[in-house]
């Protein structure tokens, strides 16, 4: 998690010095935060990027409608 003031955007610097904006969240006791990202800076600009988990590549695709689709 990025330390910051609630409400401000955050700067995270990810693998290949990729930097993106991720949306601030109020947090509670109950309630988890996760980082979001736009699928059109993670594709930078195209339609597909790539990512990485436990050594497997998957390909995330933006469609023409807009949708996501996720494959292995």
């Amino acid at each position: 998690m990025v330390s910051g003031s609630v409400g401000k955007p955050k700067r995270v610097t990810l693998m290949n010095q990729m930097t993106f904006d991720h949306a601030a969240t109020t947090t509670t006791a109950a309630t988890e935060v996760f980082p979001t990202y736009h699928a059109e800076e993670l594709a930078r600009g195209g339609n597909q990027a790539r990512i990485l988990l436990n050594g497997q590549i998957y390909s995330l695709r933006i469609t023409r409608a807009g949708k996501l689709i996720l494959t292995k």
